[in-house]
């Protein structure tokens, strides 16, 4: 009986260890293709939320798409859109942001306690993601998150602008 209890040990071992091998290679190949160009942006999101009514507006842009949700918690409405971006337009939203400057950008308190609404900026590189709120006071920097909404305003339906 002994030996036929090490038997089952000996292979769940076994398949314990290759799992862990292949998780893992699996992870440097992954890791290795990301770190091709670690100033390249991977991701942009802008949301607008707060207000007296519980406004939200909320825009993710990837590589290859676009989505967009909009509404008020007060009366519980809600509306959602996405759509496929094309490489070029990708190239134009992300190239409006200078890697180089994401560190340097200032941030401001939340107005949401005062029922104003919050501007929140993400931008994630493959190193690290970086968020703002309220950034519209950092006159030096905000420049290309304004370009960046300009564009975004091209590309969004009327209904989420």
């Amino acid at each position: 009986m002994p030996t036929t209890k090490n038997i089952y040990l000996k292979i769940l071992f076994s398949i314990f260890l290759l799992s862990a091998f292949f998780s893992c290679d699996q992870q440097k190949s992954e890791k290795s293709a990301i770190s091709k160009n670690p100033r390249e942006i991977t991701f942009i999101g802008l949301s607008n939320i707060g207000g007296s009514n519980g406004y939200y507006r909320i825009i993710k842009v990837t590589k290859d798409s676009i989505t967009a949700e909009k509404g008020t918690t007060s009366n519980k409405m809600h509306k959602a859109w996405a759509s496929a971006i094309s490489p070029d337009t990708w190239k134009q939203l992300s190239s409006s942001i200078r890697v180089e400057d994401l560190d340097y950008i200032k941030s401001s308190p939340s107005q949401q306690s005062v029922d104003r609404t919050d501007e929140a900026f993400q931008i994630r590189t493959p190193k690290k993601a970086h968020i703002y709120i309220n950034s519209f006071v950092d006159t030096i920097h905000y420049k290309q998150f304004q370009q960046l909404k300009e564009q975004l305003d091209k590309i969004l339906p009327k209904e989420y602008k």
